[in-house]
């Protein structure tokens, strides 16, 4: 009788006409039961014999897990397009590539090589069109990877040669930087808003917030970084920079409107405030605030459904002191010291070499089987059958970014993995491991660091709202 009800409300609803005198009832099924178990209860239940509560809608639509808390009283990290009553001037989104195993790769040689190969083959293509006149999607070469925009752009112009200068590092996953090919041929979405957090030709540094989009399915996360970023570095990221580059000029992205009201929160009348409040304080202030969590349990309902709010905490330095040792942490996480781990050896270990292409699987024998493994009971990281590494903290665990733990990002990255795309597949599968091993256990050394750190100080945060 309820899906009767509920039928009928939206069959009215969408001809239009009001519905009056109808209630919605609602009975709520375990969190993590499997579609075989709902369509079992489905198959059984009674309706008459069920409990159910009355659901109304809030002022957002929503209907159910509704969020009773002060969340839109809070100041919005970015408003609707030409609205400055919100923290940050501008955001955007990571970079959002389309082929990622063409335009990112682990070596800057391997990556200009695939990039010569898909300007070769993208500029045939497009004197063909130019030369016949003509646009016949079914005729074009399918050993590079087409979308809808790159088809857009085949119509339209020629690639530039694949050069040097379009080789920049970024963020692809947390802790993980790759080369990047930064030609916007290559790239769907790489855009104005890139250029002017990082400069043209991504030659400034900038210092950006990313969080994950919100999702009824996603947690949320946050972490700093000095360079461009994929869409997928956090799930789905947006980016909130510190400062952007016009005309060749800094220019501050925290609004003016967010000082004056942070200043009329923290130093209300003082002209001479022992300690002035800047937007780089107020920056520090919202990545130490997205980190609570406190805060990240208060408003755990309502980040699944839209981008954080800041709130005003009691001690305005202390939590922009946290969020600036975080951001130091975050950003830099490739200069920190590196944890003491302890690297067991069974026994003498060949030397890794590059391997060529059309090399087979027998020529290469002799490098030791990866593994990349994690053993958080024993706090051991398993690298190959050759390495591991021991003495891992509990506490570097307990560091994670979305469902991973930063450690686990990094095993995963540098796993070898057959290629999806069937050109890199058959031509440049080059990747393995044995030639960044060196790189990887430093890498895991010193995000142990970052990580042992960073649960500090969420722990004073905890400690800090007793």
């Amino acid at each position: 009788q309820t899906g009767v009800a509920i039928s009928f409300m939206v069959k009215r609803a969408r001809q239009g006409k009001h519905v009056e005198g109808c209630r919605i009832y609602y009975a709520r099924r375990p969190e993590l039961e499997t579609a075989e178990e709902k369509l079992e209860f489905l198959s059984s239940a009674r309706v008459r014999e069920l409990s159910f509560d009355e659901i109304r809608p809030d002022a957002k639509h929503n209907w159910i897990n509704l969020a009773e808390n002060d969340f839109d009283a809070l100041l919005p990290l970015a408003g609707s397009s030409g609205k400055a009553r919100s923290i940050f001037t501008m955001r955007t989104n990571g970079v959002n590539t389309a082929r990622d195993d063409w335009v990112y790769d682990f070596s800057e040689g391997e990556l200009l090589t695939k990039a010569r190969f898909a300007v070769e083959h993208f500029n045939r293509e497009q004197a063909r069109i130019v030369k016949t006149g003509r646009f016949d999607r079914q005729s074009l070469s399918d050993v590079i990877k087409w979308s809808e925009a790159l088809l857009n752009k085949v119509q339209r112009a020629p690639a530039p040669a694949a050069d040097h200068r379009f080789v920049v590092r970024a963020e692809y996953r947390p802790f993980i930087s790759l080369f990047y090919y930064a030609d916007p041929t290559f790239s769907d979405r790489l855009t104005s808003l890139h250029t002017l957090i990082f400069g043209s030709g991504f030659s400034n540094g900038a210092t950006c917030i990313g969080i994950s989009a919100p999702g009824p399915a996603r947690q949320f996360y946050t972490l700093a970084c000095g360079r461009p970023a994929d869409w997928h570095f956090l799930g789905d990221t947006q980016l909130y920079p510190l400062d952007v580059h016009e005309n060749e000029h800094t220019v501050g992205n925290i609004t003016d409107w967010a000082l004056d009201q942070f200043k009329k929160q923290y130093q209300p009348g003082r002209t001479k405030p022992k300690r002035l409040i800047t937007k780089e304080a107020i920056f520090h202030y919202v990545y130490g605030v997205l980190h609570d969590p406190v805060y990240r349990e208060k408003y755990a309902l309502n980040l699944k459904r839209e981008f954080p709010r800041i709130p005003f905490y009691s001690d305005f330095w202390q939590w922009a002191g946290w969020g600036k040792a975080l951001m130091d942490l975050h950003v830099g996480y490739e200069t920190v010291e590196p944890f003491k781990l302890e690297r067991i050896e069974a026994g003498t270990s060949p030397q890794p070499r590059t391997r060529k292409r059309g090399e087979g699987a027998s020529e290469r024998a002799e490098a030791p089987k990866a593994m990349l493994k994690a053993d958080r009971e024993a706090g051991r990281i398993v690298l190959d059958s050759q390495t591991a590494l021991s003495r891992v903290p509990p506490e570097a665990w307990d560091y994670k970014l979305g469902s991973r733990s930063a450690l686990e990002w990094i095993l995963d990255q540098y796993k070898e993995k057959k290629p999806k795309d069937p050109t890199i597949r058959e031509k440049f599968d080059t990747y393995r491991f044995a030639d960044h091993k060196e790189k990887v256990i430093d890498l895991l050394m010193r995000v142990t660091t970052v990580s042992v750190r960073t649960r500090a100080i969420v722990e004073a945060m905890k400690a800090a709202a007793r």
